[in-house]
């Protein structure tokens, strides 16, 4: 029970302090966080398959490329598009290829299951890089960004980087609680079941390949729903957002966060970005910034070697040193006094 509330706490505390953020940082602050929280997102989606079901899908950034491009080809040219209508279309149109894509890499298993994936990442990737529809290696621009509520509040508009913020800080929150509410439920259990022993379940007769099925599917629309955030905060997509090198790095992120927990996709998340900050930083590496990812991979090399259980793993980890430390203190004995 102490458990589950420190893990309440703490995730109260980190979604308190964002929306602390805007009324304590600049406006670099603010456009880092959130695009750090679009990352939490899209990071979120990936813990449902790696961490909860035990699949590692390596084409994750394809869902994310679909709803960014969604987002710029369903907006009519010379209007804002209504936002409460073109973000479930791109959540729809990402979860309909993650349905196609699960339904035939899901009858593998393995290494082979990693590599449909791509393959099928790298379909869509090559769909925007080599054809007009996506603009090829120059992408695409998005005049206007969608619209809220523009007859009730007019002057409530996504240009704002405030109201921006607090609706991907409102969409990450929502992410987050339906996921925790999902992997309670009777379905979430058979996502850990398939993700500890799915062998057995075959053997017990049930049936694992439509729940595995639809957590892809549902991976796949939450992904959607931060590639087309991304879409809207930075007004442009190119085919990087579908490479296998993104697919990598949010693996990365729920790795280093501590995989089969949902608050490690967000610490992960927060901690890949800042890492990534802080060795670009001219001001603190020099001439060396421009070698950042040489830095970034120790890093996480060292984090990985040094904290098995991830960063959300780190003060269990302490408590275990600490209880070890005490334990052989006390199975010393005491010198006898001299005679």
């Amino acid at each position: 029970m102490r458990g589950e509330q420190g893990k309440f706490i703490f995730t109260a505390f980190v979604f308190v302090a964002l929306a602390l953020v805007p009324f304590l940082g600049g406006s670099f602050t603010v456009d880092l966080v959130t695009k750090i929280m679009i990352f939490a997102i899209f990071a979120l989606s990936l813990e449902l398959l790696v961490g909860s079901t035990g699949l590692v899908c390596f084409g994750q950034a394809a869902f994310f490329g679909i709803g960014a491009y969604a987002t710029l080809l369903l907006t009519p040219s010379g209007a804002p598009a209504s936002l409460w209508w073109l973000l479930p279309a791109c959540i729809a149109l990402a979860a309909l290829y993650a349905l196609l894509v699960g339904a035939l890499a899901l009858r593998t298993q393995g290494v082979y299951f990693i590599m449909a994936t791509l393959a099928f990442a790298q379909m869509a990737y090559y769909v925007v890089h080599d054809t007009p529809l996506g603009g090829g290696t120059d992408g695409i621009y998005l005049d206007d960004k969608p619209s809220l509520f523009p007859s009730l509040l007019p002057g409530l508009e996504l240009r704002d980087p405030l109201v921006l913020y607090f609706l991907i800080w409102l969409c990450l929150a929502v992410t987050f609680a339906m996921l925790a509410l999902l992997l309670r439920s009777r379905f979430g259990r058979a996502l850990l079941g398939i993700k500890v022993n799915e062998q057995r379940l075959r053997a017990a007769g049930f049936s694992t390949y439509p729940y595995k099925l639809a957590a892809f599917t549902v991976s796949g629309g939450i992904a959607g729903a931060a590639g087309s955030l991304f879409a809207i905060k930075d007004g442009f997509v190119n085919p990087q957002l579908l490479s296998w090198h993104f697919s990598g790095a949010v693996l990365i992120m729920i790795i280093l966060g501590g995989l089969g927990h949902l608050r490690g996709a967000l610490v992960g998340a927060f901690a890949f970005a800042l890492l990534q900050e802080f060795f670009k930083s001219e001001a603190i590496f020099g001439a060396f910034a421009k070698h950042w990812h040489l830095g970034l991979g120790i890093t996480i090399i060292l984090c990985v070697a040094l904290l098995p259980h991830g960063l959300v793993g780190l003060p269990a980890q302490w408590r275990e040193r600490r209880a070890r430390r005490t334990a052989g203190t006390r199975a010393v004995p005491a010198e006898e006094p001299a005679s």
